[in-house]
């Protein structure tokens, strides 16, 4: 994937979701909009994707007002049309009409090529009790390791 600087994460959607895929996608934004994005003025937690008429819209994103852009700046949580290729669109219509999955942000960074680019995990919902599982299962692993670490201080 090559060198990247990650503006924004969506820590909560790993938390909320098991992700079944990733993919990338560009994202149509205007000039004030990307450089709001490369301050990182730029929060993803709330936002999602859907599939409208043959096109990925992402919803929810929002992008703070650049301060020198005056009148050129747009609605800060507006609608953002997603590039995605014709292939990869007609699968993803599939996993989310037939399988009922959703398509969450996880990740917006730019690339070496100085574009903003966003990483679409295709995910499906997780229920209470997978995430008290994923809880338990943390702790145990972080009790385990300062057991190992008190064990290993003693001298053994």
């Amino acid at each position: 994937m090559g060198k990247f600087k990650t503006i924004a994460t969506n820590k909560k959607a790993r938390h909320e979701y098991f992700i079944e895929d990733t993919y990338e996608a560009g994202i149509v934004l205007t000039g004030t909009e990307i450089k709001s994005i490369r301050l990182g003025k730029v929060n993803i937690k709330e936002s999602f994707a859907k599939i409208e008429q043959g096109e990925v819209i992402l919803y929810g994103m929002h992008i703070s007002p650049y301060e020198q852009g005056n009148r050129y700046n747009v609605d800060p949580t507006r609608e953002r049309k997603l590039l995605l290729n014709r292939q990869e669109i007609r699968k993803l219509i599939g996993l989310t009409k037939e399988k009922g999955l959703t398509l969450v942000p996880l990740s917006l960074y730019i690339n070496e090529d100085g574009r903003a680019k966003i990483q679409l995990g295709v995910a499906r919902g997780k229920k209470l009790y997978d995430k008290r599982e994923d809880i338990a299962k943390r702790d145990a692993d972080r009790k385990m390791e300062q057991a190992h670490k008190k064990w290993n201080k003693q001298g053994n």
